[in-house]
C-alpha cells in the first residue's frame, strides 16, 4: 500500500488544532505545525494547497512545511505534538569521570589574563589538558548547568574568622540584646549607614511607553556624595532616617544627638546596636560638644556593637538593604530630592507597620555556627 500523500482531517483533529491555534498557551513551535496542517487539509473540498504556497502564507521556510506534514503522516496529531523523534537515541558526550574534571577546573581559578572562565575557555582548557578528546561549548554549559555551577557570578558575603573568640563574643552580646523583654524607657535600636552619589542628567530622560522601556543617556553630571543615616526599633517596627553632606564624626554624634533628644526624649537609656566604625564611639561627641553635653548624651546610650565581618546581625542593614533597592537605585538629582525620597520611603514602611522577622539565636549559633567558636578542651 503506498504511502499517504494527502491530509485529510477528521473533525476531532481539526477542532484539536484549531484549539492550539485560538488559545495561543502552548508554543510557537506548535501553534506553527498546527496552522500548516489545517492549510494542508483537503478533506471539505478536496483540494490541496502546495508547500511552498503553505510557507508563503504563514511567512515560514518549506523546510518547516515539509517536516511538519511528514510527521502528521507518520504519525497523526499525536507526532506533531513530539518535540523529538521517539527513535532517535541521545548519549551524553562525556563520562562521569569526565564531567567530574569539567566541574572541578570550571570551580578553579580562571587562566592568567581571564578574569573568569567562559564555555569556550572550558572546551579547549578541557580538550589541552586531554580530560576530553573533543566537545562541544553547548555540552560545557549543559554539564555546568546539569551540577548547578555558574564560573561568571561572584557574590558578595562577610566571611568571618574561624575560632574567632573575638567574633563570638560581640556576636552573643548582640544577640542576647535582642531577646530582651520589650521596655519603652529602654528602646532597642538598630544603626547603620550608607552613602549615596547625587548623579544629575546632562540630557532630559524619554519617559516609558508600550513596547519602549524609560530611556536614560549614559552621560551625568557629578553633584556630591550624601550620608543616609538608617535607625530602626524592631519591636516597634519603626525607622528613621537622616541625610547629611559627609560621614565624619560630627555627623555622627549630630544624628545621635537628634535620636536621643528629638526622637525618644523620654527614654531613660537607648540601647544602640551599630557596627564597629571608628566615628561609631563616644569620642565622637567629645569632638563635637562641650565636655558636659558629651557626657550627658554618652550616658543616655548603651553601645553594642556586632563583630568584625558579622554586620549581617545588625537588623538596621536589612532595612538600608531594602532602602537601596527600593528607593535609591536610580539616579537622585540632589540632596533635598534624596532627602524627599528617603523620608517619604520610611513613612511609607512605618504606615505599613512593615517588621523584620529574627529568627536567629546564641543557641542557633552554637550550633551552626560552631567552627567560629574557640575549640575549648575539657
Amino acid at each position: 500500500m503506498p504511502p499517504r500523500t494527502n491530509i485529510k482531517l477528521t473533525t476531532k483533529e481539526q477542532n484539536q488544532l484549531q484549539g492550539f491555534v485560538s488559545k495561543g498557551v502552548v508554543s510557537a513551535r506548535l501553534i506553527n505545525r498546527s496552522k500548516i496542517i489545517l492549510k494542508s487539509d483537503c478533506s471539505k473540498d478536496g483540494s490541496k494547497k502546495s508547500i511552498r504556497e503553505i510557507s508563503e502564507e504563514l511567512e515560514v521556510s518549506t523546510m518547516t512545511v515539509s517536516n511538519a506534514r511528514r510527521d502528521y503522516l507518520e504519525g497523526g496529531i499525536e507526532r506533531i505534538l513530539m518535540r523529538k523523534k521517539p527513535d532517535r537515541e541521545y548519549e551524553w558526550a562525556i563520562g562521569g569521570k569526565e564531567e567530574a574534571q569539567i566541574i572541578a577546573l570550571a570551580c578553579s581559578k580562571a587562566p592568567e589574563g581571564y578574569e573568569r572562565w567562559t564555555l569556550r575557555l572550558l572546551r579547549d582548557k578541557s580538550i589541552e589538558l586531554e580530560i576530553v578528546d573533543s566537545v562541544s561549548h553547548e555540552t560545557i554549559r549543559k554539564t555546568l548547568k546539569k551540577n548547578e555551577i555558574k564560573p561568571w557570578l561572584n557574590v558578595e558575603w562577610c566571611i568571618p574568622p574561624n575560632s574567632s573568640a573575638a567574633f563570638v563574643t560581640n556576636m552573643e552580646d548582640v544577640l542576647e540584646v535582642y531577646v530582651r523583654e520589650p521596655d519603652p524607657k529602654r528602646p532597642v535600636v538598630c544603626m547603620d549607614e550608607t552613602c549615596k552619589q547625587i548623579l544629575s542628567d546632562k540630557r532630559k530622560p524619554i519617559s516609558a511607553k508600550p513596547g519602549e522601556a524609560k530611556r536614560v543617556d549614559y552621560e551625568y553630571k557629578r553633584e556630591g556624595v550624601c550620608d543616609i543615616f538608617m535607625f530602626f526599633e524592631p519591636l516597634a517596627s519603626k525607622r528613621n532616617t537622616q541625610v547629611t553632606d559627609t560621614r565624619t564624626r560630627k555627623d555622627w554624634a549630630q544624628a545621635m544627638k537628634h535620636l536621643s533628644d528629638d526622637i525618644y526624649p523620654d527614654a531613660e537609656k537607648i540601647i544602640i546596636v551599630m557596627d564597629n566604625l571608628n566615628t561609631h564611639t563616644a569620642i565622637s561627641f567629645y569632638e563635637t560638644f562641650q565636655p558636659e553635653e558629651a557626657l550627658r548624651l554618652s550616658n543616655r546610650f548603651e553601645f553594642h556593637y556586632t563583630p568584625k565581618h558579622g554586620s549581617w546581625l545588625n537588623m538596621a542593614e536589612i532595612e538600608l538593604g531594602v532602602l537601596i533597592i527600593q528607593c535609591l537605585t536610580g539616579r537622585i538629582q540632589s540632596k533635598e530630592k534624596l532627602v524627599s525620597e528617603v523620608s517619604a520611603w520610611g513613612t511609607n514602611r512605618n504606615a505599613k507597620v512593615v517588621k523584620v522577622s529574627w529568627q536567629f539565636s546564641a543557641e542557633d549559633a552554637r550550633i551552626k555556627l560552631r567552627h567560629l567558636y574557640p575549640k575549648i578542651e575539657d
